[in-house]
């Protein structure tokens, strides 16, 4: 069974293109595109899609705004912002309101697709550098204990790539395991430092030191 995706983007001619990439990739299928979130907010709870892509700047209601109400509809539904924000309010607010990934409009095509196939996971992809801001922030957060010496070498070494925002395959190929072994360690990372998303695990993991 594909994965099925959600569009949610006020420019016509990018959500065009997003529904046929997606329709043209192995394991993947447009369900729905909606231009604003008022009419997305009607239709996505009816029409039950895996992942939404969501965009930030639409017209009336905001698009985080859209994640935090969508949640609360569709719980199950995992919503990944693609948008050209690329500022830390707007990354935090995003992933507070419930989103579970954040990717820059310019993402490559394969990035992008390898994204959706990880947040249906249970991942939650970013880019590169919205990692990077996301983890400068949680530097300068402060200190707490030493949550994470309860990992294993291994387990620390891929909580390290998912902080420098490694997709779940480049952590595979950097540590020469199988895409399935890593989401073995990832579960028994969010285990033992009782946390649910990428985020929260790599706060944690950037405060060991404090």
């Amino acid at each position: 069974m594909p994965i099925t995706v959600s569009i949610v983007e006020d420019n016509e001619q990018l959500r065009a293109t997003l529904a046929r990439v997606l329709n043209r990739s192995e394991g993947l299928k447009c369900l729905s595109h909606y231009a604003d979130a008022e009419s997305a907010l009607q239709g996505l709870p009816k029409d039950r899609p895996q992942v939404v892509l969501m965009d930030i700047n639409l017209p009336g209601m905001n698009g985080v705004e859209c994640v935090r109400k969508l949640k609360s509809l569709a719980p199950a539904t995992q919503v990944v912002m693609l948008t050209v924000y690329e500022d830390t309010e707007n990354i935090f607010n995003a992933l507070a309101a419930g989103a579970a990934g954040y990717l820059l409009k310019r993402t490559k095509t394969a990035e992008l697709l390898d994204a959706i196939r990880e947040v249906h996971s249970g991942g939650s992809p970013m880019t590169t550098h919205i990692a990077r801001k996301v983890t400068q922030s949680f530097q300068r957060a402060g200190p707490s204990s030493k949550p994470t010496e309860n990992l294993s070498e291994r387990e620390q070494e891929v909580l390290d790539c998912l902080s420098h925002g490694f997709l779940y395959k480049e952590i595979a190929e950097k540590l020469g395991i199988s895409y399935e072994t890593v989401h073995t360690y990832i579960r028994r990372i969010y285990e033992k430092l009782q946390v649910r998303t990428r985020t929260e695990a790599v706060a944690k993991f950037l405060k060991r030191d404090s």
